[in-house]
């Protein structure tokens, strides 16, 4: 049962604390294709605000020079419905930093599905977090960059959201593609 003509769900992309291909745990970077793509994503299902998280001050700065750029620079003119996409965007140092914002807009926390490609147990379904999405609440979609969140930061959510899997058994999306696929399967009519 739909309680309201737009979702309650925030995204929320995560550079840090996110897993290289050896294994180590790094900050990857920001890219700019991630940004727009994301953004035009998340403002066609109706998110409510798209965090980029990142502790790289030179990343941040990136960010907000791209934002700025598609919502009130030269963009803003040429490309009026990119910065109406962009416009979505926070920008933070920290995942609890992403969280406060979205709960001082929510009057509380979301609470938080983290995503990853690899099967695990006690996955969430996409029909039951659909429904759960469109009852009411407030929740934040977690994608991380690189070669996924890190097991720590994943135990530490609500939810884990069940894999997106194709029908081969290469399963190595690209953040931007999966982030397009689950907010159609989330939100999609």
């Amino acid at each position: 049962m739909k309680t309201s003509s737009r979702p309650n769900l925030h995204v929320i992309l995560v550079h840090y604390p996110v897993v290289s291909k050896n294994g180590d745990i790094i900050a990857s970077a920001v890219t700019n294709l991630d940004l727009h793509d994301i953004a035009r994503a998340a403002k066609s299902y109706g998110v409510r605000s798209f965090h980029v998280v990142t502790p790289v001050r030179d990343q941040l700065e990136l960010v907000d020079k791209i934002v700025s750029h598609w919502v009130s620079g030269a963009g803003a003119a040429y490309n009026p419905q990119r910065g109406e996409a962009l416009s979505i965007i926070r920008v933070g140092e920290s995942f609890e930093a992403a969280l406060t914002d979205i709960a001082a807009d929510e009057n509380g926390y979301p609470k938080t599905i983290v995503t990853s490609a690899r099967k695990r147990a006690n996955s969430l379904q996409m029909n039951v977090l659909r429904d759960m999405i469109w009852e009411g609440g407030s929740y934040a979609l977690v994608l991380g960059t690189a070669w996924g969140l890190t097991d720590d930061f994943m135990n530490q959510a609500d939810y884990l959201l069940e894999p997106i899997c194709g029908p081969t058994d290469y399963n190595h999306l690209s953040v931007r593609s999966a982030a397009a696929i689950l907010l159609d399967r989330l939100l999609g009519k």
